[in-house]
């Protein structure tokens, strides 16, 4: 009975880890659909006030690794506290801001928060499971992380509208408060097993295999942002479809991102290869036919559906290699993970406005897919030998 109630406890604390992790990935990007709700209450545009975005990708990657080598002595426990503080704190500055500068600044503290966040959450969620539960584990985190993108953010735009945008920090805020103490309750005290000194960093960034899945994951992201950020108005504008289709669209794709976690966790150790492979074909295919397959509803439901699931083992698969390339360094190893992929989302934005500016959101599918071949090409080139 006592193992049973252990076993259970363990669970729910990944569970609140997952939970904690679909709040943190809804409150960086909520300021999407809250944008022009955010410039008008500081008589701005909205190109000003998309900063919010851009300042935040770029914090979260240039001081994720420098802020988990910090912190990198600390318990676990302890300092997941520390960051939900923080990240609390913050949004409660961001509900009451009086300026565009104090909000930035509450954006700010909210990424510092997030860069420490996602370097030691999945690591923690991996040596909390027990053994030959791992991939399970690492699964949850990513369903609450995916899961963001099709509730979180429709949810906290739609509470923005209402009752406006200050409102919705404030609930993240207090929903963060409520996860904490589940937390404390729950979660035991875990040492820190990477003590990592600043001179050991380059020991661990040489390893041939991360730096191979760190340059993947760089240029996939980017591919799938440069058309998953505008898969809005290209769904609107080209497809021709309603606001409330797109909404069912999105739902379909993270609906297919749960299916993908299934797959990975049963397939990623007995088909390493395999495992990468289909679903980067996957999303080529997804992304070279996204004009076609918005003829129709039915195509588009199918095509989002494959793009979620493919999107979804892939960032897993990449997750999971960086925690096995590094063992002895996991913390900081996904830390610079987390900025590489931050790099991406905001590399993808970057690319996909220019499509739109110089081209049309009609090839955003295309230019996307310019990326990922090239992904393809460098993982048989240079690291399928080292996989």
């Amino acid at each position: 009975m006592n193992n049973a109630n252990k076993r259970s406890r363990i669970w729910s604390s990944i569970l609140c880890l997952a939970f904690a992790g679909f709040i943190f990935n809804t409150t960086e990007f909520v300021p999407v659909g809250l944008l022009p709700n955010i410039a008008e209450s500081f008589s701005m545009d909205v190109a000003h006030a998309g900063l919010l975005l851009t300042i935040y990708a770029w914090t979260v990657s240039l001081l994720s690794l420098p802020l988990t080598v910090l912190t990198s002595k600390m318990d676990r426990r302890k300092l997941l506290i520390f960051l939900f503080c923080l990240f609390i704190g913050s949004h409660i500055l961001a509900g009451f801001a009086w300026s565009f500068y104090s909000l930035m600044v509450a954006r700010i503290g909210i990424a510092c928060a997030h860069a420490v966040f996602w370097a030691i959450t999945t690591p923690l969620a991996v040596r909390l499971a027990p053994n030959g539960k791992k991939a399970k584990a690492m699964g949850f985190i990513v369903v609450g992380t995916s899961m963001a993108t099709v509730l979180g953010i429709p949810i906290g735009t739609m509470i923005g509208q209402l009752v406006g945008w200050r409102i919705t920090f404030l609930c993240i805020g207090f929903i963060a408060f409520c996860v904490m103490l589940s937390l404390l309750y729950l979660l035991p005290s875990v040492p820190s097993l990477n003590k990592i000194l600043i001179k050991d960093i380059p020991k661990v960034l040489k390893r041939p295999v991360l730096l191979n899945i760190y340059l993947l994951t760089a240029i996939i992201i980017t591919g799938h942002f440069t058309a998953y950020t505008y898969i809005t108005p290209f769904m609107l504008n080209v497809g021709g479809f309603s606001e409330h289709v797109v909404v069912s669209l999105l739902l379909a794709v993270g609906f297919s991102g749960m299916i993908g976690s299934v797959i990975f966790a049963k397939y990623a150790d007995s088909h390493p290869i395999a495992i990468f492979v289909i679903p980067a074909l996957l999303l080529l295919t997804c992304l070279l036919s996204l004009y076609v397959c918005s003829f129709s509803l039915i195509t588009a439901i199918l095509q989002g559906m494959v793009w979620g699931l493919a999107i979804t083992i892939i960032s897993m698969v990449m997750q999971s290699k960086v925690i096995d390339a590094a063992p002895d360094a996991a913390d900081i190893a996904t830390s610079v993970y987390s900025g590489i992929y931050n790099i991406g989302i905001g590399g993808g934005a970057f690319v996909g406005s220019q499509v739109l500016v110089y081209l049309s959101t009609h090839y955003i599918g295309f230019v996307g897919s310019v990326f990922v071949t090239i992904a393809l090409m460098l993982f048989y080139l240079l690291s399928r030998r080292t996989w």
